[in-house]
């Protein structure tokens, strides 16, 4: 199911503004995954639980443009969809998110299960399918404390395949992806090896070494990480992913801005 090769890996920008936030230029269709772009601070969560957003975003919303399509991993926590990032949902055409995200959200927010499919027109013509991908936000059996989480893969004829994980920490399922959609031309992963005081610490998302084994489970010719800075649960950085790259050999398709 995988698109064609045919366009070079150059013509799908991704732009990376921090976290987990990237802007996407996909077969004329402008697609934002998980906005968050509040001021550095702290950020309850409840129980006593607070998340530190260490620095701000690279741009603010006003400075995005416009956005067709916000793909949004999940609703539930401050570092993936903050108080801008819900004040930006009311302008975009479509949300997509987990089934129960859509309900909390309404407006204009669907909801997709797992290997779900929706299909947008293209400016020019033609389709882009969208397909939700599943995620594990946690170890196995944490969806009942970290919530329903979902990833996606943007496919069209005559277009790379995209893939987005949003909050994953299982190789597992990154390899029924693949098993589907590989090779995927740029995987962008969301890494950074969340750890905080659930389950006595246990990854809640991919560390670096194993994002760069999911690169190499999708065959991916080009990795953009993001969710791996800007907050103070994420355990490893921009150095760690690319030594773990090095070790891995891929080097060569790891995608990081400057700094």
């Amino acid at each position: 199911m995988a698109g064609s090769t045919s366009t070079p890996l150059e013509q799908i920008p991704v732009s990376v503004f921090g976290g987990p936030t990237a802007l996407i230029e996909y077969g004329g269709l402008r697609f934002l995954t998980d906005p968050a772009f509040d001021a550095p601070g702290e950020y309850p969560r409840g129980n006593g639980y607070v998340l530190t957003k260490t620095a701000p975003a690279a741009v603010a919303p006003a400075e995005l443009g416009p956005v067709d399509v916000v793909l949004l991993s999940h609703d539930e926590h401050p570092d993936n969809l903050d108080h801008s990032g819900r004040a930006l949902l009311a302008d975009v055409p479509l949300v997509l998110t987990t089934h129960g995200g859509a309900g909390r959200l309404g407006g204009t927010a669907r909801g997709l299960a797992a290997w779900e499919t929706v299909s947008l027109p293209r400016p020019d013509g033609g389709t882009v399918t969208v397909t939700a991908t599943p995620a594990q936000h946690g170890p196995e059996g944490c969806e009942p404390v970290t919530g329903e989480v979902i990833g996606f893969v943007l496919t069209a004829a005559d277009l790379p395949t995209v893939y987005v994980s949003g909050d994953n920490a299982s190789l597992a399922l990154v390899q029924r992806i693949a098993d589907r959609f590989a090779p995927v031309d740029t995987a962008v992963l969301f890494a950074g090896a969340a750890r905080t005081a659930l389950f006595d610490g246990a990854l809640l998302t991919l560390d670096s070494t194993q994002t760069a084994e999911a690169a190499a489970i999708l065959a991916a010719r080009r990795v953009v990480p993001v969710h791996f800075d800007s907050w103070g649960h994420f355990t490893e950085g921009r150095t760690h992913l690319i030594d773990a790259f090095a070790a891995a050999g891929l080097l060569d398709r790891l995608e990081l801005g400057t700094d």
